[in-house]
């Protein structure tokens, strides 16, 4: 099937209305399929005829440098559009709109969002963020006293604190690898959880893209692992999910907890939870379901009366990144990353790139700092004085700001931000 084909079946799954399509976001996407026809991921990366057109798609306020597209993203307008429309349909009669009509389409978006991690619908749960997925696999699995739990310092932090309050409230213990940054390789991060195993380990908590740095843990070889000593693995992929390609076999993974409103550009509030039906069962819900519901993944979706729009729209995300490719996708952030980084690498040895360059161990998210110029003042810096976006990132073992491009950020705004970087370092922030 041709991408225009797969892009079409994937709208009207989403139950887009084909008139509908004329003069939207997604028109733009028929016209940049034209201009890459042919082309690998490799060499549609720095077409900017076609990233262009995938530009238009968003509307996002040009007179701001947003490189902080980790935390959330914007959504593109039709998937906008249509929230809004059914947040109006909803209010009109509520119990029956909302929870009639609107609530169990629902099975549309578990459908569509299983189909593209690669699992059984009756395996994805909808959340409202990663947050919600993860903290039900941490205070949903039974642990008792003396029960250890390992995960990294790079861990996010509200997992972290989820963790130690069942430390505090039940007596469980939580240990804390670290890991240099860069790591040398997949063998030494490995290394340092089964190092930490002791027979009292019932858990390992592993984030496959640290929210740091961008580095890309390796989630396969670490379930593995832990597997095949009788530990359960839960994945935070917060910052992964439709960022980079993989699928859930790939992985190998028994859970795995996502955002939806950074990299696949649903609305804010949404995420999802995968669990492995074999153990559904054992995962309890962080609110209350029936018995009935023990075995049943939608247990984990009883948060009672919100709004149906925002999930739904999730299936229209979904057909904007089929439209776009998930290879192509990825090459694209990877060629921005690259743009600003090897600029700066190769300009003076003063500026450390914390993140591997290497595909592989990462894709839009890097980490970059400037030898003797205060990170917190240079990130203001740069937002007060100059409008751009960045995060600071201080952890006790390395600092830098973390930079995070995404499909709609043009090279201009790219290259500003290297070009004032370059500045700070010659010329200083003080002024």
């Amino acid at each position: 099937m041709t991408d225009r084909r797969r892009f079409m079946s994937s709208m009207v799954r989403a139950g887009v209305a084909l008139p509908a399509l004329k003069g939207s976001a997604f028109a733009t996407l028929f016209r940049a399929e034209d201009i890459v026809r042919g082309k690998s991921p490799i060499e549609s990366a720095d077409d900017e005829a076609y990233w262009s057109q995938i530009q238009m798609a968003f509307d996002d306020d040009r007179t701001l440098v947003n490189l902080n597209n980790g935390g959330v993203s914007p959504a593109p307008t039709h998937v906008m559009d249509m929230m809004m429309r059914d947040l109006r349909f909803s209010n009109q009669i509520p119990v029956d709109h909302m929870w009639q009509v609107l609530e169990p389409r629902i099975e549309t978006v578990r459908r569509d969002l299983a189909r593209m991690f690669g699992c059984d619908p009756e395996e994805m749960a909808i959340t409202r963020n990663a947050s919600e997925a993860n903290e039900t696999m941490i205070l949903g699995i039974d642990l008792k006293r003396g029960d250890e739990v390992i995960v990294t310092n790079q861990n996010y932090p509200r997992m972290i604190t989820t963790w130690e309050q069942r430390v505090r409230r039940e007596g469980i213990v939580l240990k804390q690898v670290s890991f240099k940054v860069p790591p040398p390789s997949d063998e030494y991060i490995v290394e340092q959880f089964r190092a930490a195993i002791t027979p009292r380990t019932r858990v390992i908590e592993v984030t496959h893209i640290t929210n740091l740095t961008g580095q890309i843990l390796p989630v396969r070889q670490i379930a593995r692992m832990a597997r095949e000593k009788g530990i359960e693995t839960f994945v935070d992929g917060a910052h992964a999910f439709a960022h980079f390609p993989f699928t859930r076999d790939e992985l190998d993974v028994d859970y795995y907890g996502t955002s939806l409103h950074k990299w696949l550009h649903a609305p804010i509030g949404t995420g999802f939870l995968y669990v492995r039906r074999d153990k559904i069962k054992s995962l309890w819900p962080m609110m209350g379901a029936g018995a009935s519901q023990d075995a049943d993944i939608r247990k984990y979706e009883e948060i009672g009366t919100h709004p149906a729009a925002n999930h739904n729209a999730i299936s229209l995300a979904v057909a904007f990144n089929r439209g776009i490719g998930m290879e192509r996708k990825a090459a694209r952030l990877r060629y921005l990353r690259d743009r600003w980084a090897k600029r700066l690498l190769a300009e003076s040895a003063r500026f450390n790139v914390l993140t591997p360059l290497d595909d592989r161990q990462s894709c839009a998210i890097a980490l970059v700092n400037i030898e003797g110029v205060d990170t917190p003042k240079l990130q203001q810096w740069l937002w007060h004085k100059h409008k751009v976006m960045t995060v600071a990132i201080v952890h006790p073992e390395f600092h830098g700001l973390r930079v995070t491009p995404s499909v709609y950020t043009t090279l201009d705004e790219v290259d500003l931000f290297a070009e004032l970087m370059i500045k700070a370092s010659k010329q200083g922030i003080a002024a």
